[in-house]
C-alpha cells in the first residue's frame, strides 16, 4: 500500500515509562483538570492541524485514549531511551512520506495548538520552540537531519540541537513548557 507524502508529520512522543512518577497508574493516564494528561496533547496537536498525527506508544496502554485518525507507531524498546521512540516516529514519518516532523512530548499538557503551528512553519532544518529563554518542545526536524539523529540513548533530538546550533532556528511560543514527571509537578497542574 503506498500513500501520498505529507509535507509535515507531527510525533507525540508517549512511549516511556515515567520512572520518575510514583503515583498510581502511569503519569500520561493521570487526571490534570479532569482528563488524562496525554488527551491535553492530543488535543493541542490535533487543533494545530499541520499534518497527521503520529503517536509513539509503549509502556502505558493509551488505546482507549487515540483519537480516530491518529496513527499509532508502537516502540517495543520504549525502555532503552527517548531516541528509540523518536526513531520509531521518524521512521512513521517516513513511511508517510513527510519532508520533516514536528515532534512533541505527551507529558506537556500546556503546550497550545498556536506552539505546533509556529514551530511547523519554519524553514530551518531545525526548529526549536523556546518559551522565554528556555527551548523546550516542540521541535521541528526536516528530513534531512533525520540521519544526523542518534538511534541510542535519552537525549531524543537534544544533542543534535546542540552539536549543529548552525541549522537552529529559535522560535518564540507561547504556551507553558513544563512537563509533569513527579507528583509534585501533578499537583502545581492540578
Amino acid at each position: 500500500m503506498t500513500t501520498a507524502s505529507v509535507a509535515t508529520a507531527a510525533v507525540v512522543l508517549a512511549a516511556g515509562g515515567g520512572s520518575r512518577f510514583t503515583g498510581p497508574g502511569h503519569k500520561l493516564l493521570a487526571e490534570v483538570g479532569g482528563r488524562p494528561l496525554v488527551s491535553h496533547v492530543f488535543d493541542a496537536v490535533i487543533e494545530a492541524d499541520i499534518g497527521p498525527v503520529i503517536v509513539v506508544t509503549g509502556a502505558a496502554d493509551l488505546d482507549e485514549l487515540l483519537p480516530e485518525g491518529v496513527i499509532e507507531a508502537p516502540n517495543p524498546r520504549w525502555d532503552e531511551g527517548q531516541a528509540t521512540s523518536l526513531a520509531a516516529g521518524i521512521a512513521a514519518a517516513d513511511r508517510l512520506g513527510a519532508d520533516a516532523v514536528v515532534v512533541g512530548l505527551g507529558d506537556q499538557p500546556g503546550i497550545p495548538a498556536d506552539a505546533w503551528r509556529l514551530v511547523a512553519g519554519s524553514t530551518s532544518p531545525i526548529a526549536v520552540a523556546t518559551y522565554g529563554d528556555r527551548r523546550r518542545n516542540p521541535v521541528r526536524l526536516a528530513r534531512s537531519v533525520w540521519p544526523m539523529l542518534s538511534a541510542e540513548g535519552d537525549a531524543g533530538a537534544r544533542d543534535l540541537v546542540r552539536a549543529r546550533p548552525d541549522l537552529v532556528d529559535r522560535v518564540a511560543c507561547p504556551g507553558s513548557p513544563d512537563d509533569i514527571d513527579t507528583q509534585e509537578d501533578l499537583q502545581r497542574w492540578n
